[in-house]
């Protein structure tokens, strides 16, 4: 016995994106241009995590245009997952862009070449100001999925490492140390890698069909056993389509004597439960009621 609810996909900020997807690209050719002018590590490599934006923003655009569509007969969830590997993908850009930031700044801290500290200084305000013009745009829907949250923290550490080039290029001005591009860029790396394994973290727990975080099943099967007429519960699982669509089944075990009225009644209490009752809301639950004479062939499931 269950329920059947609209799966159709609560939308996703396709416009968002697609600005901040603009603005992004456009601060990309600026800053290749710079980079090559300057002869900058910090502004190369924030040239470098801009492409990994393009990329990843036309991932998250994509994704975005895949979540909304309607399920179908052949995909019952619709497309929802598109979400999670748009910010795998993501994730994996910003990991390869961090690694190769760490070991070039390395390298360059033995060997720093000479930079303009005035077209550095400039080609970084104008990376920060549009980055921060994306920032105003993504703000309001980053915690809408994974998938906005992967193109929010993109941008953001962008606008990090505008500030890391607008430091190193004041820095060079004023002190002539040219060690500081090299060190930006290694501070601009260490911000980025720990944000991309939470992400990757993320992304695979969905993938893997982990527990949605923050919902206990021990609780949860504690507040269904304590139902009125229900004996036992087993087979309990949950998990999520995306980050913002958890699920949750089980097999409830119940009096022989139950009417069918009363059956109907627990199942309605049963979804009320795991929909209102716990922090992690489940409004997609499956309940398969069973008789206490049924054979328990499931005994040993979780």
């Amino acid at each position: 016995m269950g329920v059947q609810h609209d799966h159709a996909s609560v939308g996703t900020p396709r416009r968002r994106l697609l600005i901040a997807f603009a603005i992004t690209s456009m601060v990309f050719i600026i800053e290749v241009i710079g980079a090559v002018i300057t002869g900058s590590l910090a502004l190369l490599v924030d040239a470098a995590h801009m492409l990994t934006d393009v990329i990843g923003l036309a991932l998250a655009v994509t994704a975005a245009h895949l979540m909304n569509r309607e399920p179908s007969v052949r995909h019952t969830w619709g497309l929802r997952r598109a979400e999670v590997l748009g910010a795998l993908g993501q994730a994996a850009l910003l990991l390869g862009v961090g690694i190769f930031a760490l070991v070039e700044g390395v390298r360059r801290l033995f060997e720093p070449p000479e930079i303009a500290s005035g077209s550095l200084l400039f080609f970084g305000i104008v990376g920060l100001l549009a980055n921060i013009a994306s920032l105003f745009v993504l703000m309001s829907g980053r915690k809408a999925n994974l998938n906005m949250r992967a193109a929010f923290l993109e941008v953001l550490n962008d606008a990090l490492g505008s500030v890391g080039v607008i430091v190193s290029a004041i820095l060079i001005a004023t002190l002539g140390w040219y060690r500081a591009d090299a060190v930006a860029g290694i501070v601009i790396a260490l911000l980025i890698i720990p944000r991309t394994l939470i992400l990757l973290r993320a992304s695979g727990s969905v993938l893997l069909e982990s527990t949605p975080p923050g919902l206990d099943l021990e609780d949860v099967r504690r507040h269904l056993r304590e139902l009125p007429h229900v004996v036992d519960v087993h087979d309990l699982h949950a998990s999520q389509v995306s980050t913002d669509l958890p699920t949750l089944s089980a097999h409830v075990v119940v009096d022989d004597e139950l009417s069918q009225e009363a059956s109907s009644a627990l199942l309605r209490s049963l979804q009320e439960c795991v929909a209102e009752h716990f922090a992690v809301s489940v409004e997609h639950s499956t309940f398969q009621i069973e008789p206490r004479s049924h054979p328990d062939e499931h005994a040993t499931h979780a």
